[in-house]
């Protein structure tokens, strides 16, 4: 039999002192956010990261890696599907070519209002979205605000389609954008968000489409000087986590998630509506010029064909886009 030196044994008490008292390890999770620092839903995200931190523990310790420094949404959507990152704030309209019922949030002039949107995707209409996600391992905890998006450009405003015609317009890369700018008489282009500040003051491009606080923290406001307010796509964004990481949790640690989740949604839609009247002002104050399309029924009698064709390919999103338009 072997004994301790007094100097051993008191080690040893030491080490297992300190493993009694030690907490438990933590699983760090990697998430990823395209927007800046300051931007409402990098605020947002980072507060659920710190709220679940909290509410687990330290279980769960959530890092966000904003200003897609992890790669592009693409490359984001295929990391996060195969649990190389943990969660993310994906905006929904690139989400289709993986998913693709969520094409249907696309098609131009579908929602009313932002409010509206919330209504539908807070219900029923967004569990079926959220099931279909789901079904590609993208689980979905609670929707953002992605904003009201409009057109802008460095030649002149747009208010009826003809002032449309034959302008080069950046879109996400989604064939429904392409079809969308097409109809309108413009000429589109998807190109990465990164390379639109230099292709607008370059004249590779005449102009793009977004929402105000991503006009006006992208800079494109300083280059291209018309915003023409037509609301084409109301777009929601989800908070998601990763399947494979999700089905990790006990069902207690998935509660919690879910619950700093909603409650991150609720924040962002908040900071949102502040912000975009903070980036409309101030880009106002710059000097741009802003004008709100006063009758959107030719922009949207445009949009016909594609909602035919839409719907020749896709007959069983039929329902649900009438759903939507039938939701007030």
């Amino acid at each position: 039999m072997q004994f301790m030196t007094p100097i051993r044994a008191a080690m040893a008490a030491a080490v297992a002192a300190v493993a009694l008292t030690a907490p438990v390890h933590a699983d760090t999770w990697r998430g990823w956010n395209i927007h800046p620092k300051g931007y409402p839903n990098t605020t947002a995200i980072e507060k659920f990261a710190t709220d679940v931190d909290k509410a687990t523990d330290g279980k769960l310790s959530l890092k966000v890696y904003n200003g897609g420094i992890l790669g592009d949404q693409s490359d984001a959507i295929e990391q996060l599907r195969a649990g190389a990152l943990e969660f993310a704030n994906f905006n929904l309209g690139p989400m289709g070519p993986v998913v693709p019922m969520t094409d249907v949030l696309s098609l131009p002039y579908l929602f009313k209002s932002p409010e509206q949107m919330h209504h539908v995707m807070d219900g029923p209409i967004g569990k079926e979205f959220a099931a279909a996600m789901e079904k590609k391992g993208i689980v979905v905890l609670s929707w953002y605000d992605g904003g009201s998006r409009s057109f802008y450009n460095t030649k002149h405003p747009i208010e009826t389609p003809a002032d449309m015609k034959g302008l080069k317009l950046r879109v996400m890369n989604n064939d429904l954008y392409v079809q969308m700018v097409a109809q309108l008489g413009g000429n589109a282009t998807p190109m990465a968000y990164g390379e639109v500040y230099q292709a607008l003051k370059t004249g590779v491009i005449d102009g793009a489409e977004n929402n105000f606080p991503s006009y006006d923290s992208s800079n494109h406001y300083e280059v291209a000087k018309y915003y023409s307010v037509d609301d084409h796509l109301i777009l929601p964004e989800c908070l998601c986590i990763s399947k494979k990481a999700w089905d990790k949790l006990d069902p207690a640690l998935q509660d919690e998630v879910r619950k700093a989740a909603i409650a991150s949604a609720d924040d962002q839609r908040k900071l949102w509506a502040e912000d975009v009247k903070k980036s409309e002002a101030q880009v106002k104050a710059s000097g741009v010029k802003v004008n709100t399309v006063k009758d959107k029924a030719a922009f949207q009698d445009a949009m016909k064909p594609i909602y035919a064709k839409f719907e020749t390919e896709h007959p069983e999103f039929k329902k649900v886009i009438e759903q939507i338009q039938a939701t007030e």
